[in-house]
Parts: structure tokens; sequence; C-alpha cells
């Protein structure tokens, strides 16, 4: 068995031969036969009946990160199946599922015709996000004639069966009969587990009129992974709700809870859950909480060497504010505690105020602000000024109180550091006085404002060279250099997508504007300068917009021109 792993076979193939679901001698005559039939490797293991359809489909959805989905659950309005001829789905070998908004999911059992989405959205003006469903399921669907007795002695992997995230319908009856909650119990842990182990931010569990719909937030991006049977909605929303210590009886309003999720028995990963009533029962969005990210330190964030050098040098001076701004996701919490882990010393108080504490640190004296019980930003700060603090950190400045109590401190030998959602880093500083903070304290307290967004990093392992640039007008528009374009000397890359990645990206990279106030700034803003005027300014300093940090990002092969445009559109 070694010496067939270590030959160039499909991933696809290699892990179906470690697990013991297919013999190396078969794999091997497998990929012979395949391209002498001249289709994929999927279709070919499919027809040949060599695995299961259940393993071929579970084994394709963990190696493309996509969602496994039981056509036999799914009801297909009429009008979905209309959108496209019935030629143009037998040769893409797609089927649609449903449509939501912009976005169109379809049925696909061989990823190598993923190939053929783009085509999809072309014809229907729609965003396809392919799901993987069973060969013989999809083709009833493109054949409705189609003979399925080849598949009537295909043998189905019960391990395989219960590691698949989409319970079956009829399992899921058969066995409530002897534990009401043992599927639903084993589901909702492998779906936490999954959502880990995939590095995702958020779980979304959606319950509509004639579906369930489960999606995760990876990289920034949703992306549907599961639609379980819509029955077990209720007692999935009941099972969360007892691990997030809810009232699962209350229906009617919105709750908040914590799940302590146990992943080995030296690692646990928090859950914030939030439950909000709709038309169709509640939808649950799970935030995971992971306290490795404080420790990813300021070098793998994605500061230049200026940039980093700027925050650096303001996390060293013992008084002053350091503001980080952007939207909600944009990764300000995770940058103020890479700051915090470089000043979390034995030699330093350290307290936060957080609306809630995302990330647990040792060393840190973190609180929950609590508005219900009067326990407000502006109450913490005023409690951390009365214990001899050295830095502080405050969640968000979202009032003139916290502003002004953030500023005094800032003022009277604290270092505090706070975030605020404006787009760049000068409208924070007129956002300051709009809010009523005068302009000498802004002047006189605030150090540093850093800006940042996330972009998605193109997989290393499959992207590839734009081969043939956009015009030249175009690339001039983007903020590129005559220069660069004329000399041929521009490099761009654009994603592909393999089995180490989500559509040709993994992980996210930041993209900042690192604004240090200088003497003449600090001019500018007790003159009432504007936030254009103080961005020409930081513009004559050296200090790169977020578009400019993007580019280089580009220029780097770290992130394509898409992730640019996404993320810093105007």
């Amino acid at each position: 068995m070694s010496s067939i792993l270590n030959k160039s076979l499909p991933s696809l193939l290699k892990q179906l031969v470690a697990d013991g679901k297919i013999t190396p001698q078969i794999a091997e005559k497998a990929i012979e036969d395949s391209r002498e039939r001249d289709i994929p490797i999927t279709t070919h293991l499919a027809q040949k009946q060599l695995v299961s359809e259940k393993d071929l489909a579970h084994y394709n959805s963990k190696e493309y990160g996509l969602a496994l989905v039981d056509l036999d659950v799914i009801e297909i309005p009429l009008d979905i199946q209309s959108l496209l001829s019935s030629d143009m789905l037998k040769k893409a070998q797609l089927y649609p599922l449903f449509r939501m908004s912009k976005a169109l999911t379809v049925a696909v059992a061989d990823p190598a015709y993923l190939s053929q989405l783009s085509d999809i959205r072309f014809a229907t003006e729609l965003v396809p996000e392919p799901v993987i469903v069973e060969y013989t399921k999809l083709q009833k669907l493109l054949h409705p004639d189609y003979d399925d007795d080849s598949s009537a002695g295909l043998s189905i992997s019960s391990d395989a069966a219960a590691q698949d995230l989409v319970i079956d319908a009829e399992e899921l009856e058969a066995e409530e009969e002897e534990d009401d909650s043992v599927d639903v119990t084993q589901f909702v842990n492998e779906l936490l587990s999954h959502a880990i182990k995939k590095k995702v931010s958020d779980i979304h569990i959606e319950p509509y009129e004639k579906i369930l719909r489960v999606r995760f937030r990876l990289d920034g991006i949703l992306q549907v992974v599961s639609m379980p049977p819509k029955g077990i909605a209720r007692k999935m929303t009941s099972r969360i709700k007892v691990m997030a210590r809810l009232n699962s009886s209350e229906r009617r309003i919105p709750q908040d809870g914590r799940i302590h999720f146990k992943v080995s028995d030296e690692k646990f990963i928090d859950f914030r859950v939030n439950t909000l009533p709709t038309l169709y029962g509640e939808k649950i969005v799970l935030r995971i909480l992971d306290s490795d990210t404080a420790s990813l330190g300021v070098d793998n964030l994605g500061f230049d060497s200026k940039q980093k050098k700027d925050l650096l040098n303001a996390l060293s001076k013992p008084d002053g504010m350091i503001l980080v701004t952007g939207p909600t996701g944009s990764g300000k919490t995770v940058t103020l505690y890479a700051g915090l882990n470089i000043l979390n010393t034995s030699e330093k108080n350290i307290s936060t105020a957080e609306d809630p504490a995302e990330i647990q640190v040792p060393g840190i004296n973190q609180v929950n602000v609590d508005p219900k019980v009067g326990l407000t930003f502006a109450s913490a700060l005023r409690a951390f000024l009365r214990q001899d603090p050295d830095i502080i950190m405050v969640g968000e400045i979202r009032d003139l109180e916290t502003a002004e109590i953030s500023v005094k401190a800032a003022q009277t030998g604290h270092l505090v550091l706070s975030t605020l959602h404006t787009n760049s880093a000068p409208e924070t500083l007129t956002r300051l006085i709009n809010m009523g903070v005068p302009a000498f304290n802004i002047a006189s307290s605030v150090h540093l404002i850093v800006a940042q967004r996330l972009a998605r990093r193109l997989c290393k392992h499959c992207k590839v060279l734009v081969e043939e640039l956009p015009p030249k007008k175009a690339l001039l528009e983007l903020g590129f250099d005559e220069d660069e374009i004329d000399n041929h000397s521009l490099e761009i890359f654009q994603p592909n997508g393999c089995g180490e990645c989500s559509n040709g990206y993994k992980g996210r990279v930041g993209i900042y504007q690192v604004m240090p106030i200088s003497s003449e700034m600090e001019t500018m803003i007790m003159e009432d300068a504007n936030a254009l005027e103080l961005a020409i300014q930081a513009q004559k300093e050296g200090v790169l917009d977020l578009r400019q940090s993007a580019l280089n990002k580009v220029r780097e092969g770290i992130t394509s021109l898409a992730e640019l445009e996404r993320v810093t559109k105007d």
C-alpha cells in the first residue's frame, strides 16, 4: 500500500486507499481505465461500482470543502428547474436546487465538473454555490428515465454515514425510536468539530419554510456546508440551547449564551451563541472564540516593515492612545491582542473592557461589560483608573462619555488601546471631533491610528499567474504605476482551487493603513482640518492608504485583484 501512496495518484484515490475503501491495484487500474474512457475518476468509480456512492460523495465533500447533501430530503421548486435547459444541465453535470437572492445552490456529483460553474453563472446571472451529492441521485434528476438497477448492489458504509454532516431522514426516524436525541447530539458535535477543524469564524443555522440550511463563514465568506432534514430544526435548536445554558422553552426573544466545547483532553474551544426568532424558527449563529489567535504575533498579521515599526513605536510609549478602526469582522480585536501580548509582562497591570471578551489571555484582567446591570464601558473605565493601571483596552468607543474618559486616561500616564467603526484612519479623527471630543484633547492624546481590512490569501499550492493582464487603463484605475505596467514587471496571481484550500484561497491577511500622528497633523487637528486634508498630509508623510497596501499584497502574490476590489472598494 505504501508504494501506491507514493505515486502521483489523485488525492481522492490516495485517501480511499489509505482508509481501505479501495485496494492499490484497483486504484491503479481505475486511473488507467478512466483515462481510456476519457471520463473523470469519480464518475468512473461510481459507474463501475468500485466504491460506494455514499463514500465517494463523503470523500469528495471533505476533499473540496463542500457541503454534502442528500437529494432525497430536498424538495426542488419547479421555477428553479426551469432556470437552465436540460441539455446544458446534462453537459455541465449539475442541477439547481434552490435560489436565495443572488445565490443559486447547485448539486454536483463529480468535482471535475466544477469548472462548468462559470457557464452557469453567465447563463443565470446568479452566483452558483456547489454542493456534493451522490452520483445516481443526480443522474435521476438529469435523466428522468435513468436506470439505476446497477446501483442496487452497492454497499453503503455505515462508518462513512456516521461521519457525514447531513443526516439521512430515514436513518433519523429509525434511530429516534430508540433514543430521541442521539442523532441530533452527534450531528451538533460533528458540526462544531468540523467548524473548528476548518478554522471557521462563524456557524449559521437557518430554518426556512422547506429547508434547513447550515453555513460556515470561512475566510470571511459564507458558504453552504449542509442542508439537514427540516424536521430536525427544533431539536437542533434545543440541543444547542442546552449546551449554551439558555432557556430552551423560550422561542419568542433573542438569547445569548456560550458553549465550552471539548476538543481534546488539553484543549477547549468557546462558542458565543446567539438565537434570533424568525418566521420559520430560530436562527442560531455561533462565533468561534479561539484563544490561540491571541498569540499570532505582529509578524503574522500582514504589516509591512514601516507599518510594523510605527506600531511597535507607539506600543513602546508609556501613555497616549492607539486606535484600531474598521468594519465588524475586519480583525481589530486580533490586532489589539497582538499588541497586548507584547505588553503583557509581570511588570504591567493590564485591564480590558469588552463586549464580550472573545480572546482569553492569562495575565490580563478582562471584564465583560453588561449595560443591563450598569456595567458600561464608561463605568468599567472609571473602575480601572482606581486600580493603578498601566495599560487599558476598551473594546469600542461608542459614546462621548467613553471617549472623554479614554482621552483623560491617555493624558494622565496610561496607554489606552481601543477601536472605532470608521472607514479610514483620517476619518477616525474627525469622528472623535463629531462625537464632541475637543480637538486639543485629540491632538495631545492620540498617537497612532490603524485602519484595517481582511483579504483572503491565495492558496500557495494552486495559485496561478494571470497570463493576460487587464487593459492598461483598468490597471491604472486600480492604482498600479504606469512604469510597472509598461515594463511588463507586474505579476498578478489568481485563485485556482485544490484539495488544500477553499476555492483557491486559504487563510486571510491584514490590509492596513498605519498613521502616526505627527506634529504637523496635531496642528491640523487643532485647526479643524477635515478628513481629506488629513489624508493628503498622511500621503505626504509616506502613509499608505488601504488601497495602496492592498496593491502591494497583489504585487507580492499574496492576494488577488478580486480581493483587492472586494475589501477596498469605496
